[in-house]
C-alpha cells in the first residue's frame, strides 16, 4: 500500500486540484494561523496545506504512511507517535476515504490536537460513485456523509463550529491517469460516473469541517 503511494507521490505534488484551490484556501484560514500555532498535516500527500500553513507562519509537521511523500514522520493516522495534545491544530485533507480505520484515525487526530481539527474529504454521494472509486483506487476504502463526520468528531470530544461544501472539478482523463487507472476499470468507470463529467470535467463534492475541542 506504502510501496503505491509512494510511487504516485510525484503525481500528486503536481495535481492541480491538489496544489490549489478556494477549499485549500478556506481550510488554511480556518486553522487561525499565526507564528505560534503548531499543526500536524495528516497524510500530507504532496505537502500542499503543510506548505501553506508555513507561508502563514505556522510551525508545521507532516505526517504520511508513505516515505515517497517524503513527510517528516512516516507514520499512518491510526498510530500517530505523538504525546497527547501535542499541537494546536491537526489538518488532514482529501485523503481520509484511504483510511482502513476511520474511528481510529480521527480518534488519534483527536488525541494529539489540543484545539482545533480541521479536516476536508469527498462526501459520500451513492454507492455509484463508491464503486467507481474503488475501481479507479483499490486502496479507496470509503467516502463519508456530512452528519457521519460530525458524529465522529463530535464523538472524539469536538464541537464542530463551521462547515463548508465544494464543487471539485478536475480533467477526468487526468484523474484517472494520476493513479494509473486500468484500461477496462477506467470503462466501467466512465459509465457509473457519466451523470458527474461534462465537457470532459468531472465534478466530486468535499466537505470541509472545522472543529474545536469541547470545553465541556
Amino acid at each position: 500500500m506504502t510501496d503505491v503511494w509512494s510511487q504516485r507521490a510525484e503525481a500528486f505534488r503536481e495535481s492541480p486540484t491538489h496544489r490549489e484551490g478556494p477549499d485549500l484556501d478556506l481550510l488554511v484560514e480556518w486553522c487561525e494561523p499565526a507564528p505560534d500555532v503548531k499543526v500536524l498535516d495528516v497524510a500530507t500527500g504532496g505537502g500542499h496545506v503543510a506548505r501553506r500553513l508555513r507561508e502563514a507562519g505556522c510551525t508545521v509537521v507532516t505526517v504520511d504512511p508513505a516515505p515517497g511523500m517524503k513527510a517528516d514522520v512516516v507514520a499512518p493516522a491510526d498510530h500517530l507517535p505523538f504525546e497527547d495534545g501535542s499541537f494546536d491544530v491537526v489538518t488532514c485533507r482529501i485523503a481520509a476515504h484511504h483510511f482502513p480505520d476511520i474511528a481510529a484515525a480521527v480518534a488519534e487526530m483527536a488525541r494529539v490536537s489540543n484545539r482545533l481539527l480541521v479536516i476536508e474529504d469527498n462526501l459520500f454521494r451513492g454507492d455509484e460513485v463508491e464503486e467507481a472509486e474503488r475501481l479507479r483506487d483499490p486502496t479507496h476504502v470509503r467516502c463519508y456523509s456530512e452528519d457521519e463526520w460530525k458524529a465522529r468528531l463530535t464523538d472524539a470530544g469536538f464541537e464542530v463550529e463551521q462547515v463548508e461544501h465544494f464543487d471539485r472539478r478536475q480533467n477526468f482523463d487526468a484523474w484517472l491517469e494520476r493513479v494509473d487507472t486500468a484500461p477496462d476499470a477506467a470503462a466501467q468507470i466512465r459509465a457509473l460516473l457519466a451523470d458527474r463529467v461534462d465537457d470532459g470535467m468531472l465534478t466530486l463534492e468535499s466537505v470541509l469541517l472545522k472543529a474545536r475541542r469541547s470545553q465541556k
